[in-house]
């Protein structure tokens, strides 16, 4: 991961300063019914606007394909930011470049901020069109990217504006690069990775990275399935790719040879019946049913888990352990959870996590706000596990 410029490398005091966030938040008729992206970028735009800076706030919002659409307008997200900065002024202009967007940035006061009209109106956004990257630029001095989860999209305002003016990474983005640095790149050893989901195929590329730099590594939900159909294990009805099993053999074998510990269910919790409450009954792996679905790991496993995590160091979560939208399937993902968030208040263990379902199986654990760093990145944080380099986090480099 490339070095890179933060706030404090930056005189910004006076300057029109381009904040790239990303405000694509849960709304319904008409208004921001999630507002913790709004929330957690204030911290920067409010530190930036402290020091005197003129900000303008940059982001798209849903797929309206380089066409302006009323429904995806961020006038209500303007209304949300001004909620979450009650201190500050913070004004809305109806286009992200042009007249209107150019009159918004010049009518700025130090200390105050300007959110511009949906980036993706336009169809230069997507395509990193020159001109439109030029039309961006002219309305700033500085550019501060504050999005990681945008960072993988080679886009007008996550690279082309970082080609064209001074850079540096907002908070958001700094605290996001440092996590992933202290679990994967530099982590304090042993290290242990968490990975679960539904599909090996999905996540291919991301065993490939993890078995190399990983002491230890818990493969659950149904892509663990595939790993013990591999082993000559039945899974009964289960979730499964069998088609994957060789792949899947290469993947262990790959793990031995580099020292790599893979830990796969010990036990399953089975169900006949995909559905919250069914009756269910705890099992070894080659006790499965052929009418049996797997949709949790049994306990032997969560104590092998949590044992192997009190001798860590730091750990990378990605992915639940079982069917954890389904009570009370849910057990396994939040008993290792709660383990793993025990052992960050006692400073014994740095967590990092991320992916959609993750951040959602640990909300539902009740563990997302102590574990050390949980990404809300999605596909960018799911690229960086895959070892791609991230076009918004290269165009950083200092």
């Amino acid at each position: 991961m490339p070095s890179f410029k933060t706030i404090d490398d930056l005189a910004v005091e006076g300057k029109r300063v381009l904040v790239r966030v990303d405000f694509n938040v849960p709304m319904a008729d008409g208004r921001v019914t999630d507002a913790t992206r709004i929330e957690r970028a204030s911290a920067t735009l409010e530190e930036l606007a402290q020091k005197g800076a003129r900000v303008v706030v940059l982001s798209h919002f849903g797929r309206p394909k380089g066409k302006v659409e009323s429904s995806m307008s961020l006038k209500p997200i303007a209304d949300a930011l001004a909620a979450a900065l009650p201190d500050r002024k913070v004004g809305f202009a109806t286009d992200c470049v042009g007249d209107a967007a150019e009159a918004a940035v010049a009518a700025l006061g130090p200390g105050e901020i300007v959110l511009l009209e949906n980036l993706r109106f336009h169809a230069g956004e997507e395509k990193n069109d020159p001109a439109f990257g030029d039309a961006l630029a002219k309305l700033g001095d500085i550019y501060v990217n504050d999005a990681f989860s945008c960072s993988h999209r080679a886009h007008a305002s996550v690279t082309g504006l970082a080609e064209r003016l001074p850079k540096a990474a907002g908070r958001l983005m700094q605290a996001e690069l440092e996590a992933l640095q202290a679990a994967l790149e530099k982590p304090e050893r042993p290290v242990a990775a968490v990975i679960g989901g539904a599909k090996v195929s999905t996540k291919l590329d991301v065993l490939g990275q993890l078995v190399a730099k990983m002491d230890f590594l818990v493969i659950g939900g149904g892509m663990a399935n595939t790993f013990l159909h591999a082993k000559g294990l039945p899974v009964g009805k289960s979730l499964c790719e069998k088609d994957l099993a060789d792949t899947a053999r290469a993947i262990m074998a790959d793990a031995e040879a580099k020292g790599c510990r893979i830990l796969l269910p010990e036990d399953a919790v089975v169900v006949t019946k995909f559905e919250a409450q069914a009756p269910n009954r705890v099992v070894a792996p080659d006790a499965v049913g052929a009418e049996e679905l797997i949709v949790d790991v049994g306990p032997a496993t969560v104590k092998t888990v949590e044992a192997s995590l009190t001798d860590c160091k730091t750990l990378l979560w990605n992915g639940p352990l079982g069917a954890f939208e389904l009570d009370p399937f849910d057990a396994g993902t939040n008993d290792v959870a709660v383990s793993a968030a025990d052992l960050t208040d006692a400073g014994k263990l740095k967590t990092v996590a991320g992916g959609g379902d993750t951040v959602a199986a640990l909300a539902k654990a009740g563990v997302l706000e102590r574990f050390s760093y949980v990404s809300t990145a999605g596909g960018a944080f799911l690229e960086w596990l895959e070892g791609k380099e991230l076009p918004g986090v290269a165009a950083l480099a200092d």
